[in-house]
């Protein structure tokens, strides 16, 4: 079928890197979805670019030829409580084919949902790791249940497709005790290989670690993405002290946007003594992100739980080793290419992963090669959204 018309609802959007969550991978999937013929628009919200003065409300903004729409939000900045972003779903929903949403936990895809049981408008859910046992468990865990059993079993029940980007995400969506019939698709995220090659040819002509005054001689231990407990700082931070103990040459970067969390941070490494030894950099954009990446030895997740990890695949496309935990949904296709450690949430096992990858540098620079080799095979954003196009044709027909 051609000429579908998508919309996609999600709480921030492009380029509100500050928010974490599916914010590359959701506009990936749909700039190429619009090089498939696909007419997609974004209903979202300024969360996170509170700061912009040149939005214009509730009128078109194009990027990669997605259209956007953005709208005021009020209060809490992670449930995005947004009046207009509801009525204006509910005037212009039924001149769409099908509904998709990605994330669950606030306003805009509770409008959403209600608008397309209304008009009868078939919906996608993408949960985006936000119904995996740990997210469930771990925060504002109460509100949550209430929530699952008042309204968001429901809607899971009756969507057209669940969308999950790994096989760990639905397992752990089932064991969760959350509805799932055969309405299900396992589709992984996709990397935008020329952005990438584009960048590392700029980022050799930085002088990113003099610019941090970071010495050629030290070993750089890579953490990208949001400070949030979520990403398991609580095991990174003790096990790079034991690191350091060994091997006095390491530093720890921490590369991404901050939130409160980052005081509790602060807490662990001053109180292991290694201010010295960690470096915040904040948000890194572009070519610097990319220099990041380049200038570091190996790249480390100890997370509590990922549906997929991009910023793993994007670390691996840039030949950089990888360290992350079995909750991690790329954890299968490591260990099947060899193209990093997977280990348990574990002081002691990152400990030794990290010095493992540190002294072997020859096999360091093979499980890189082997990363690439696998993100250019299986993460395609082509091969990504000719899947999600058949998802969605499926569904209309």
């Amino acid at each position: 079928m051609t000429n579908l018309k998508i919309l996609h609802i999600v709480s921030s959007y492009w380029p509100a890197f500050k928010m974490g969550g599916p914010i590359q991978s959701v506009h990936l999937m749909n700039k190429f979805l619009i090089k498939r013929g696909v007419n997609v628009a974004v209903f979202t919200t300024n969360a996170g670019l509170e700061g912009d003065k040149n939005i214009k409300f509730g009128i078109e903004e194009n990027i990669d030829g997605v259209k956007i729409f953005r709208f005021p939000y009020y209060g809490y900045i992670n449930f995005s409580f947004s009046p207009k972003l509801f009525f204006e779903i509910g005037k212009r929903i039924k001149n769409f084919d099908i509904a998709h949403i990605s994330e669950i936990w606030n306003f805009s895809s509770f409008a959403l949902l209600f608008w397309a049981k209304f008009y009868k408008i078939p919906y996608v859910i993408s949960p985006r790791g936000s119904l995996m046992v740990e997210p469930l468990n771990k925060k504002s865990h109460l509100k949550k249940k209430l929530f699952l059993f008042l309204f968001v079993k429901s809607f899971l029940k009756n969507a057209a497709v669940i969308h999950f980007t790994a096989e760990i995400e639905k397992e752990e969506y089932l064991k969760a005790g959350l509805p799932l019939k055969n309405n299900f698709a396992i589709i992984p995220n996709g990397i935008d290989f020329k952005d990438f090659d584009d960048g590392e040819k700029e980022a050799i002509n930085l002088n990113f670690k003099k610019d941090l005054g970071i010495t050629p001689d030290k070993k750089i231990i890579l953490s990208l993405g949001r400070i949030d407990w979520k990403k398991g700082f609580d095991t990174l931070i003790p096990a790079f002290v034991e690191a350091v103990k060994k091997n006095s040459s390491l530093l720890l970067l921490v590369v991404g946007p901050e939130s409160d969390y980052k005081k509790t941070v602060e807490d662990l490494i001053n109180a292991a003594g290694i201010k010295d030894k960690v470096i915040f950099t904040g948000v890194l954009d572009g070519i610097k992100r990319i220099a990041a990446f380049k200038s570091s030895d190996v790249f480390v997740l100890p997370s509590y739980a990922e549906n997929f990890g991009m910023v793993v695949a994007e670390a691996m496309y840039l030949r950089l080793p990888v360290i992350i935990t079995k909750n991690v949904g790329l954890a299968p296709e490591i260990i099947k290419s060899d193209s990093g450690l997977v280990i348990e949430k574990n002081e002691k096992e990152l400990t030794e992963a990290i010095l493992k990858i540190i002294n072997n540098p020859d096999a360091a620079k093979k499980m890189g090669e082997q990363g690439r080799e696998l993100v250019k095979r299986e993460f395609s954003p082509l091969i990504v959204a000719d899947k999600i196009l058949k998802l969605y044709n499926d569904i209309c027909r």
